[in-house]
């Protein structure tokens, strides 16, 4: 009976410690509407601030919690996305020529800052998000004919989209979850 009673209670202090969690995302931002400023572009990376503001709008419409609109006098908040630095280091190098990269790890990093209309209180300023991917240089078969051996401008167009994604899923987490 003993043991029973040994199970209730602590089956009892269980339930009592999962009583207040909640599935989802956390508390709603303090805003409703967000106006999404186009990213300005301090890179080397020509054009790259287009593929920025359509990722990163993109990521907040998917998400849902907060409505973007396209006039800033329509918004309770702005955010701006400035691109600061794209870096490139060499990650591995060839095998048949070692003065040669295979592979790169591109990093790209923005400053992030949120504002709100209402009061004109900065909410955040110049946070900092990084993200990084790797490019190959080669298509991985060494010796096989297939497209070019050892294109790097190529590899990085390709990766530029990615990055940009990873940098808007990390933009939209930083302002929309708790800080």
């Amino acid at each position: 009976m003993t043991r029973i009673w040994g199970i209730v209670l602590v089956s009892a202090f269980l339930a009592q410690g999962c009583a207040h969690y909640h599935l989802g995302a956390g508390p709603a931002p303090s805003f409703e509407t967000l106006y999404i400023e186009p990213s300005k572009n301090k890179t080397t990376l020509a054009q790259s601030q287009v593929l920025v503001s359509t990722m990163v709008r993109e990521a907040f419409i998917r998400d849902g919690r907060v409505n973007v609109v396209t006039a800033r006098a329509d918004a309770d908040a702005t955010l701006e996305v400035v691109l600061l630095t794209y870096k490139r280091d060499n990650a591995a190098n060839r095998e048949d020529d070692n003065g040669l990269a295979r592979k790169f790890t591109l990093r790209l990093v923005a400053s992030v800052s949120l504002r709100d209309n209402r009061t004109g209180r900065m909410l955040f300023d110049d946070r900092r998000v990084e993200v990084q991917r790797e490019a190959f240089t080669d298509n991985g078969l060494g010796g096989v004919a297939f497209g070019t051996s050892n294109d790097q401008l190529q590899s990085e167009y390709n990766t530029l989209p990615l990055l940009a994604d990873q940098l808007s899923q990390k933009v939209t987490h930083a302002v929309l979850d708790v800080w």
